[in-house]
């Protein structure tokens, strides 16, 4: 049965990752009903922020190959740099310092004190308060690569408020761009980009809190059960949001993270 905890927990981390509705919220949701609590927990959930970073990676690829060469020739003599390419790269750079310093210094903070079932209501709510405005009253016109580099740490400004469980990354980091006028998809785009390093930094800041040594042979079967879920799922969800937010608003995501709320608030009550 665990192995299917371990299967749903990679599909939810897939969908929500993307999807502006809260992974952090949905899995700390899902880890307290399914009561799937593992000796490892950091572990997993490394496992499946590994499986999502890494479905960004194949699916940005060709862009992520520019901007990459585009920093690499500045330390080469004589090569010509593309300087759209470049610009974006810093742009990512820039985006992701904000949410890197918060992650290094709220972390403990947020783990302790604020991921609570009432937080996520909140922000689930105001989240959706935020997805409205964005569609009723920002222009939307821009593509991402006329940012500039403040632009760019104000969007990353917004990417560590998603520190908050419930607040959701992608959709707090698209309202910030749609803010700036950009085309609803250009802001995802540019957030699932800057995503990247955060996600892998933040990877990389949990590996050192696993102990290796007792991780079991089970252990690594769920690690490789939520990552290949998260990482093949993710992969679709990605470029058919993409797709989606071409042509479709925001609402239909702000009208879940209510119902979602409402559930939650419910259940609390319920319980009681």
């Amino acid at each position: 049965m665990v192995y299917i905890y371990a299967l749903i927990l990679g599909i939810v981390q897939a969908i929500t990752e993307f999807l502006p509705i809260s992974s952090s919220g949905h899995l700390v949701i899902l880890h307290n009903i399914l009561n799937f609590n593992l000796e490892q927990n950091v572990a997993f959930d490394l496992a499946l922020h590994l499986g999502t970073a890494c479905a960004l990676v194949i699916y940005f690829r060709e862009e992520l190959k520019k901007y990459f060469w585009a920093v690499i020739k500045i330390f080469i003599p004589g090569k010509s740099i593309v300087q759209s390419d470049l610009k974006v790269a810093l742009n990512i750079f820039y985006a992701t310092i904000p949410a890197g310093c918060a992650g290094v210094i709220f972390e403990s903070i947020i783990e302790k004190y604020v991921r609570s079932t009432e937080i996520i209501i909140i922000t689930l709510l105001l989240g959706a308060i935020l997805f409205f405005i964005a569609e009723k009253f920002f222009e939307k016109t821009r593509d991402f690569s006329g940012l500039s580099g403040w632009k760019s740490v104000y969007i990353g400004i917004a990417q560590a408020l998603a520190l908050i469980p419930g607040v959701s990354r992608s959709g707090i980091t698209i309202v910030a761009g749609m803010s700036l006028k950009l085309k609803r998809s250009e802001a995802a785009r540019f957030s699932f980009l800057m995503g990247i390093p955060i996600i892998f930094g933040a990877a990389l800041f949990k590996i050192v809190k696993i102990n290796f040594d007792y991780l079991s042979s089970q252990d690594i079967a769920f690690f490789l059960i939520g990552f290949s879920s998260s990482f093949v799922l993710g992969f679709f969800v990605v470029k058919h949001l993409l797709k989606y937010l071409q042509n479709h608003s925001l609402k239909i995501f702000a009208w879940y993270r209510i119902c979602l709320a409402m559930f939650l608030a419910i259940g609390m009550f319920l319980a009681r």
